[in-house]
């Protein structure tokens, strides 16, 4: 090895160990994780919950593997991966919708923001299939692509199937398009319907997560607050609804999974990227006021830098009878949360 080779070395490693050192430690008190599963080769971003319809026990986390040659996995219920996608251009956020007809057939798919093509990209499931043709271009026309964050709405009263994708940035006010997902032939395609969403300038909107039963969609705007709209295109309704969540972090606000407890009731949870915590707020919003959102609890978790996470109510088997919740950690791998774990410290936070 060469006197040179040695330097780069050196300062690569000073470089590497001052990133580090800037990562908030794990709190003394975090939530330890029920699993962990297995690494990825590059760098995880975002998981999404399937449902196993006859065997919950049989469930999956899809997750991302945010590289240039990156790709969906698939986990099992102990963290092993059991199925990839074909090869992806940097896919960021993935999220899991059921029932799409796709050439005479319902079919459950995961649809993923493919960065570096401009894409959105759909996959069967459980078997992680492209389905899509090749992928679908989204914010065509537009300057500012680069498509990152992602989340399914299915609309209770037709079950038709909406994409709600974010980019890396975009105007204020049509920062956010909205796509009807359907079949043609033997393919999913999709079909722009709306441009919505505020957009603060601060950073970017990643994070995105809808609540299909109530209608609504949440988004992170990065460094400024959360962010509430109805769902439904076919409202015609572009007002936003609420803001919460404009304090208290320390820097991102990030990934969003939504708990629920009843048909109405539940939780927010919003990852507090740098400082490993996440923080709960009522789905339901305030006593009298929906669209009030009062922190509840802010839970340290063993996550590293969160980006993405999501969240489950149904009883997988023994390990997680009232849920699963899933987050993105450094490190490259996802970590596993029985339900009850975060019920307690919500319980034990609540004002």
């Amino acid at each position: 090895m060469t006197h040179k080779n040695i330097i780069v070395i050196f300062l690569l490693s000073v470089l590497f160990t001052a990133c580090k050192d800037k990562l908030a430690p794990v709190q003394e008190n975090a939530l330890q994780p029920t699993a962990v599963t297995e690494a990825l080769p590059h760098d995880t971003d975002d998981p999404s919950i399937w449902i196993h319809p006859t065997d919950p026990s049989k469930s999956i986390i899809v997750g991302t593997d945010k590289d240039t040659d990156g790709g969906l996995y698939a986990f099992d219920l102990k963290g092993k991966i059991i199925a990839k996608s074909e090869v992806l251009k940097r896919p960021n956020n993935v999220d899991i919708a059921y029932g799409l007809l796709v050439d005479g057939k319902k079919v459950d798919v995961a649809v993923t923001t493919e960065r570096e093509s401009n894409k959105i990209r759909i996959f069967s499931l459980p078997d992680l299939k492209a389905i899509d043709n090749g992928g679908i271009p989204v914010f065509e026309g537009e300057t500012m692509r680069d498509p990152m964050g992602v989340a399914l709405y299915t609309r209770p009263s037709d079950k038709k199937i909406f994409a709600v994708v974010g980019r890396k940035s975009g105007p204020s006010g049509t920062y956010l398009w909205q796509y009807e997902l359907a079949g043609s032939g033997k393919f999913a395609t999709a079909k722009v319907v709306r441009k919505f969403g505020t957009y603060s300038g601060k950073k970017e909107i990643e994070a995105i997560a809808v609540d299909n039963e109530l209608g609504f969609i949440y988004y992170c705007d990065e460094q400024f607050g959360i962010r509430k709209y109805k769902a439904d295109p076919a409202l015609n309704d572009n007002k936003e609804m609420a803001l919460f969540g404009k304090t208290g972090f320390k820097a991102d606000n990030e990934g969003i999974a939504i708990y629920k407890k009843t048909a109405t009731t539940g939780y927010i949870l919003v990852s507090n990227q740098q400082a490993n915590t996440f923080m709960v707020y009522p789905r339901e919003g305030a006593a009298g006021n929906p669209n009030e959102y009062p922190l509840l609890a802010e839970i340290p978790t063993s996550t590293v830098e969160c980006d993405g996470a999501d969240v489950t109510n149904i009883n997988l088997g023994p390990t997680y009878k009232n849920g699963l919740f899933v987050a993105m950690s450094n490190g490259m791998t996802f970590h596993y949360y029985t339900w009850d774990l975060l019920q307690k410290r919500i319980d034990e936070g609540k004002k």
